[in-house]
């Protein structure tokens, strides 16, 4: 196949990047250390006061006492951390906002990725300024949604938009693995215009597909000549977004919809990751001794995004009015792929192809095989991928579905039909 001429771009290379990290992150940065702290004494203290008091036994006076004194060290600890937190915070507050500090682009945004992903929603809830904000990027950088400077960043742009959307704990940037960018070599490839998604991964999926449908209308709306056609590639997470998306604009009347003809899902846990729910399960084993209890807490640290994939909760009704670390059955209500659609599967496998033990049972490390096909016992919840548009991709892991040339040669075949 000969190659087609793609969108012309204009950007700055993320890895000449240097020095982003500046004062309010870094203020950010000591706020999260200090809530920790706190949290961590408490941990501490509920676990000294359930060793030091039996749970079915009397305490004596001197028991009391005990915790009497200790609980007078704790408190003092909590009190501390407060007065420096604060003070730092304030001592920085001097320095201009935007101040840079040294530490290159790309170490940043893996480590704020990660950090996003882990505990986003309670960075997003606490107002701290490490929660990074919903946002399309080309190389890092991110696309102001107007016709002016989109057609600045793509003087030579079409009509026909490649949507790349991450997983959990990742970033835009991280598309490109070793030097391989699924995103750029199909648009050259293919004659498509790349653009990057990148969003806080702990917030709630269907927080984050509402979000993404709003925003998409505003960029179709802001392109600089018609648009013809919107192809989503979504990773892990990211295919998750997109299927909250496609069910929110749908109710929404939001008009980007009309525009998506093919979607590719690259090892997204359409019905839960088993990782999550594991963690599940050790909450509940932590949650049924009175000794161990309190560490039940550290588990619970995890963010909303996380918690949402034990059952791949794609809606608020989901799981708003519950609590989030209980342990329920699966009660998500099903979410058909949008009518019209041609919807490509791809699942990774450890296993080889040849090996006799089920390829299910490995899966990707992170993505059981019939998980990533949207296969399910309950009938209601398949989703009806058409056998020619899946494949499973052998001695993969979940982040080798973002460089493996197979897993493109796939994909290219795909969207060149």
């Amino acid at each position: 196949m000969m190659r087609k001429s793609g969108a012309s771009l204009h950007y700055t290379p993320y890895m000449s990047k240097k020095s982003k990290l500046n004062i309010a992150e870094l203020q950010g940065f000591i706020a999260m250390v200090k809530d920790a702290t706190i949290n961590i004494t408490e941990l501490t203290q509920d676990a000294h006061h359930r060793i030091v008091h039996h749970p079915y036994l009397p305490s004596t006076p001197i028991q009391h006492l005990i915790t009497g004194i200790s609980g007078f060290v704790y408190r003092s600890v909590k009190q501390s951390t407060h007065w420096i937190g604060n003070g730092i915070h304030h001592t920085l507050g001097f320095f201009h906002p935007h101040t840079e500090l040294g530490l290159s682009f790309q170490s940043k945004e893996t480590a704020l990725a990660v950090l996003n992903g882990v505990i986003g929603d309670y960075l997003e809830n606490s107002k701290n300024s490490l929660a990074r904000p919903m946002s399309f990027r080309l190389r890092g950088e991110t696309l102001e949604l107007n016709k002016q400077s989109l057609h600045q960043t793509y003087p030579k742009a079409n009509g026909k938009i490649l949507l790349l959307i991450h997983g959990l704990c990742m970033n835009d940037i991280q598309w490109n693995q070793n030097g391989h960018d699924h995103g750029e070599l199909l648009a050259g490839e293919l004659g498509l215009t790349p653009i990057y998604l990148n969003y806080n991964t702990g917030k709630h999926i269907s927080q984050n597909g509402q979000q993404l449908s709003s925003m998409l209308d505003q960029l179709l709306s802001a392109w600089p000549v018609p648009i013809e056609e919107l192809i989503i590639i979504g990773h892990s997470m990211g295919g998750l977004i997109t299927r909250s998306a496609f069910h929110y604009a749908n109710g929404n009347g939001h008009s980007w919809l009309s525009y998506v003809k093919r979607v590719v899902f690259l090892g997204s846990p359409h019905h839960g990751a088993p990782m999550e729910q594991i963690g599940n399960f050790v909450d509940k084993f932590f949650e049924s001794n009175p000794f161990i209890k309190p560490f039940a807490r550290i588990g619970k640290i995890r963010s909303s995004g996380i918690t949402d994939l034990r059952y791949n909760n794609l809606l608020d009704e989901d799981w708003k009015g519950q609590d989030r670390f209980n342990h329920p059955p699966d009660s998500t209500i099903p979410v058909p792929l949008p009518k019209n659609l041609t919807a490509f599967a791809i699942a990774a496998t450890m296993a080889k192809e040849t090996a006799t033990i089920k390829y299910g049972v490995l899966g990707d490390g992170l993505v059981l095989v019939e998980s990533a096909l949207g296969q399910h016992a309950n009938s209601q919840k398949i989703l009806k991928f058409e056998s020619s548009k899946t494949w499973i991709a052998y001695e993969t892991n979940h982040i080798q579905l973002l460089s493996s040339k197979t897993v493109y040669d796939k994909m290219k075949f795909w969207l060149n039909e």
